[in-house]
C-alpha cells in the first residue's frame, strides 16, 4: 500500500511517498520532495501569508497531487505547522488549497507535531532507567518534551525557530520563558538530549558518525562555532549545503546549544526522522500495517542508551 506525507513547515514544504507492507520491517520511502517555500519569513514579519507565497504553495501541493496520481497513493495527510498556524489568512488558505488542489490540510499545534515524530518513531527505543529531553527545532517554534525517569512527560512549545531567528522576530522574552521552563522542569536531571528537525541531522550527517552514535556537546558547539563564523558562501562551499539551509543552520545552532548548556546535557542522540515520517506511520497504522523497524538514527541501536 502507497501512503504519502505532506509537511507544510516556515522553511520548506515536504512530501513522502511510501510503501508499506507486511513483509516490510519498516515503511519504504519511494520518493522525497523538499520545496524551500520560507512561508514563515512572511508570517513572522507580516502577520499572513502574501499573495506571491500564497500562489507557491498552491502551485507546489498542485504538483504534489500529480506526483501522488502517479505513484498511486491510496491514503494521505497534510499538516501545517507554525507559519500557516500563526497566518492572519490560514483559513481562506486552507480553503483555497481544499478547493483548487483537493489537499485536505489539518493545521496542527506544536504539541500535536510532537507526538507526531516522538510517539510514533522514538518513544519505545528509550531506556526507562533514564531520563530523556527531545528537542524539535523547527523554522518557526521549538518544540521540548521532558520523559524523566519514572515520571510523567512534560511538554512545552516556544516560538523560536531558524526562520524567526533569521529574521529578527524573536522576543528575548521567549528565551528567558524556554530557560525558565527548563530550569523549573529538568533541575537535578541528567538528561539525555534526542534532537529532532533538519538542521541537527544535517549535523549529524557531517559528522560522519556512525547511525545510531551519539553527538557530544564538544561537537555540537564546536561544529556551531565554526559554522558561524564562516560566511554563507563558504558554507554551501565547504559542506556542500545548499542556501536554504546554510542561512538557517547557525540559528539552530544557536537553539540547541543553549538548551544544552542550560540543561547541563552532554549527549544527544539524532534519530534523522521528522514530521512526515511520523505521518507515514500513523497512516500505517490507520490500515492495519505495524511497521517495527527503527527510524535511521536508531538502526541496530537497540535502546536510545542503555
Amino acid at each position: 500500500m502507497r501512503l504519502a506525507a505532506i509537511d507544510i513547515g516556515s522553511n520548506a514544504v515536504r512530501c513522502l511517498i511510501s510503501e508499506v507492507d507486511h513483509h516490510y520491517a519498516r515503511p519504504l520511502k519511494l520518493k522525497l520532495l523538499r520545496i524551500p517555500l520560507r512561508l514563515g519569513m512572511d508570517t513572522f514579519t507580516r502577520g499572513r501569508i502574501s499573495p506571491k507565497k500564497r500562489a507557491d504553495l498552491i502551485r507546489t501541493l498542485q504538483i504534489y497531487q500529480l506526483l501522488m496520481e502517479v505513484y498511486e497513493v491510496e491514503d494521505y495527510r497534510a499538516c501545517a505547522t507554525s507559519a500557516v498556524r500563526d497566518a492572519a489568512n490560514a483559513t481562506e488558505i486552507v480553503t483555497e488549497i481544499r478547493e483548487l488542489t483537493g489537499i485536505q490540510i489539518e493545521v496542527i499545534d506544536g504539541k500535536e507535531e510532537a507526538s507526531i515524530v516522538f510517539e510514533t518513531h522514538i518513544s519505545q527505543h528509550l531506556n526507562p532507567d533514564r531520563s530523556y529531553l527531545y528537542i524539535d527545532v523547527g523554522g518557526g517554534s521549538t518544540d521540548v518534551t521532558l520523559f524523566p525517569r519514572g515520571g510523567r512527560k512534560v511538554y512545552n512549545s516556544f516560538n523560536i525557530g531558524t526562520v524567526r531567528l533569521m529574521m529578527n522576530k524573536v522576543d528575548p522574552a521567549e528565551w528567558e520563558r524556554l530557560q525558565q521552563w527548563l530550569a523549573s522542569h529538568t533541575g537535578g536531571e541528567k538528561l539525555i538530549g534526542v534532537g529532532s528537525g533538519g538542521n541537527i541531522n544535517t549535523i549529524f550527517q557531517l559528522s560522519r558518525r556512525k547511525s545510531g552514535a551519539l553527538l557530544s556537546y564538544e561537537f555540537i558547539s564546536g561544529f556551531c562555532r565554526e559554522i558561524n563564523e564562516m560566511k554563507l558562501t563558504e558554507r554551501m562551499r565547504k559542506y556542500g549545503l545548499k542556501p536554504d539551509r546554510a542561512d538557517v543552520i547557525g540559528h539552530a545552532c544557536k537553539i540547541f546549544t543553549s538548551i544544552m548548556e542550560w540543561t547541563g546535557i552532554r549527549k544527544m542522540k539524532v534519530p534523522q526522522i521528522g514530521l512526515a515520517d511520523g505521518i507515514i506511520q500513523l497512516l500505517a497504522e490507520k490500515h492495519g500495517y505495524h511497521p517495527k523497524g527503527p527510524p535511521v538514527g536508531l538502526r541496530n541501536a537497540g535502546k536510545i542508551i542503555e
